[in-house]
């Protein structure tokens, strides 16, 4: 067994029970050497099932001819090939948008105990190394790319982190590997090409192991961003109270805990909390997070992310994204109140207990509603509203069930979502937060 198989199957060890390994094969040469060492070792070792997938952006014309070229290279190995066909759509950087559509791909594909494998190796850790830094990224960035991190129901590993480049060069070189070489890689605009091609020699030139210290830096970046995090689970443990609404069903934190912080651990904190469900702010984002933390306690800010919203509300941070930020209007009718009535881009309500005669609807606030309470008499429902707490943002969602056109109770209330004496009861179940990919 030579050197760079042993390293590949030292880092694989604590994965050998995986259900599949599944590979990411460009056709490129890094890929392409990550595949042949793979089966190679399946011939000596027992190991999961090993499959490729490649995806198809069909960016270039000459990428038509690269499924192909890969479904040569699997036939020859004995492994199995998926190919998987992604749109990727136009935009300030197509680069990003071409990995982000490629993750995603990945991302749906890898199921629970499974595992895909990338090719990055020790040059690519270097370039974004440097590539982050000159953006002005913080630590969690310059720790450049983990390992191992979550993916879709599985986990994503990258075991040739610490190989030089060169070193996957002699191996195919050595096992007269071919592969398809990606002329968009030579092209300068590209900023990482541009990394690659121009400055990384030159720095190696002058600093011959340039790409191990880079790495090295990257990994005691990651270490120290590992000890933030573990502050960042403490500081937030004060704030993981319990809301007054659980069945919202929307992440939020209490916020007087976090005000106590300092201002660069109330950032930490929250950048930890806010990576689960997007991307982060920019540093020079984070003035939404001052406006929205020191805002008059009866004012409704919001800060605007790229993959939600944070709002203030009931004395807390509440995160919504997806359905939670598209508007619900309509009148909805319920002919057959005996199941529940799926509400457009809500959720749904269901009726417990004998329902209601006569025609019933339900539709959303629109300003001015009445509801007639046991022993209180007629009450102004946006007054009942104030007086319960409700979150602003949900309001405007809160289902209200109509008998012709007078109000007879609104969902999840305990006070005016049910008829004591009739026996029913008017329950939502509110929209999943779409949290999209973390």
């Amino acid at each position: 067994m030579n050197s760079l198989s042993a390293k590949l199957l030292h880092s694989l060890a604590p994965w050998r029970d995986s259900r599949t390994w599944r590979v990411a094969f460009s056709g490129g040469l890094d890929s392409t050497v990550l595949l042949h060492l793979l089966a190679d070792l399946a011939q000596q070792h027992r190991l999961p099932p090993i499959a490729a997938v490649h995806v198809h952006h069909g960016i270039q014309a000459v990428a038509e001819a690269w499924p192909k070229h890969c479904q040569a290279v699997c036939d020859a190995l004995g492994l199995p090939l998926q190919v998987i066909d992604v749109q990727v759509p136009s935009g300030a950087s197509l680069e990003q948008a071409a990995r982000e559509a490629r993750y995603g791909a990945f991302a749906r594909l890898t199921a629970s105990n499974e595992l895909l494998l990338t090719a990055q190796h020790r040059d690519d850790q270097a370039e974004t190394l440097l590539f982050r830094l000159l953006r002005g990224a913080g630590v969690r960035g310059l720790s450049a790319m983990p390992s191992v991190r979550p993916l879709g129901g599985g986990q994503l590993l990258r075991p040739l982190l610490d190989v030089p480049r060169a070193e996957l060069e002699r191996y195919a070189r050595e096992h007269r590997l071919s592969w398809v070489e990606d002329p968009s890689n030579a092209d300068h605009q590209y900023s990482r090409n541009y990394l690659r091609h121009q400055v990384m020699p030159a720095l190696t030139a002058r600093w011959p192991q340039a790409a191990l210290s880079m790495s090295r830096s990257a990994a005691h970046l990651s270490e120290a961003q590992g000890l933030l995090d573990e502050l960042a689970i403490m500081d937030l443990e004060a704030a993981r109270t319990l809301s007054d609404f659980p069945w919202l069903g929307l992440p939020s934190l209490a916020l007087e805990p976090l005000q106590g912080l300092s201002a660069a651990r109330q950032r930490n904190a929250l950048s930890h909390w806010l990576s689960r469900f997007g991307r982060l702010p920019d540093a020079d984002h984070w003035r939404g997070w001052d406006n929205l933390r020191d805002a008059a306690v009866a004012g409704r800010p919001i800060w605007r992310l790229a993959d939600g919203e944070l709002h203030r509300a009931a004395g807390r941070i509440w995160w919504l994204s997806g359905a939670w930020l598209q508007a619900v209007d309509g009148r909805l009718p319920w002919s057959c109140p005996q199941s529940p009535l799926q509400l457009p881009g809500n959720g749904q309500v269901a009726l417990l207990g004998t329902p209601p005669t006569g025609s019933l609807h339900v539709r959303y606030r629109q300003g001015g509603e009445v509801v007639q309470l046991a022993g209180r008499g007629h009450r102004d429902l946006k007054r009942l509203l104030n007086e319960s707490g409700l979150p602003g943002f949900v309001r405007g969602r809160l289902p209200l069930l109509y008998q012709d056109e007078r109000l007879l109770a609104v969902a999840n209330l305990p006070a005016l979502a049910a008829n004591p004496r009739a026996g029913w009861q008017l329950q939502w179940q509110p929209p999943n937060s779409d949290q999209g990919l973390s």
